[in-house]
């Protein structure tokens, strides 16, 4: 049988992108304002023999919990979620699900928490494959000097999360 990928296009207030889930749970956030075509090139990559399902029902619980998150009633989007990726990727991802809602750490400080200080291309590079941004949140990730650097959804998307979840000291500086 093959893996059924559901997915919907989340749309609220300004935020447009693509979710999807297996029923493990929520495998893929896009990027906004991208299209379809995303969703698609990374299942192709990632998930063999795969089946692409329109499912706005089944997605419903996830586009809620994005909703509450970006109307600031939830601070924590506490979805189950399907990782698809390497050991390593899997080892970085699960750091960035620790950073709390308004605070950010470098790429350095995430390679020393995995006890990898030399890493932080690795690390990088993994971040950048994040396949559930927002949930599995990259967005906190930050450069050496407090500037926002790469981000699969764009800077911009970035600095836009980094507002919303405004509050602490470090999340101020690095939107500026």
């Amino acid at each position: 049988m093959k893996p059924i990928i559901y997915w919907t296009e989340f749309k609220h207030n300004q935020w447009n992108f693509y979710i999807a889930a297996t029923d493990q749970g929520l495998c893929f956030v896009g990027s906004q304002g991208e299209g379809f075509e995303e969703l698609s090139t990374w299942a192709s990559k990632k998930v063999k023999g795969f089946v692409l399902l329109d499912d706005e029902e089944y997605m419903k619980p996830y586009s809620d919990a994005l909703k509450r998150y970006f109307n600031k009633e939830t601070k924590d989007l506490k979805v189950s979620i399907d990782l698809y990726g390497t050991d390593f990727q899997k080892e970085v991802w699960t750091v960035l699900q620790s950073i709390p809602h308004g605070e950010t750490l470098t790429y350095s400080e995430v390679a020393k928490l995995l006890d990898k200080p030399k890493a932080v291309r690795a690390v990088s590079t993994a971040i950048g494959a994040n396949p559930v941004m927002i949930v599995v949140p990259c967005h906190r990730v930050i450069g050496k000097n407090g500037l926002l650097t790469g981000f699969r959804g764009g800077l911009e998307m970035k600095k836009q999360l980094l507002a919303l979840e405004k509050g602490s000291e470090k999340t101020e500086r690095a939107t500026k």
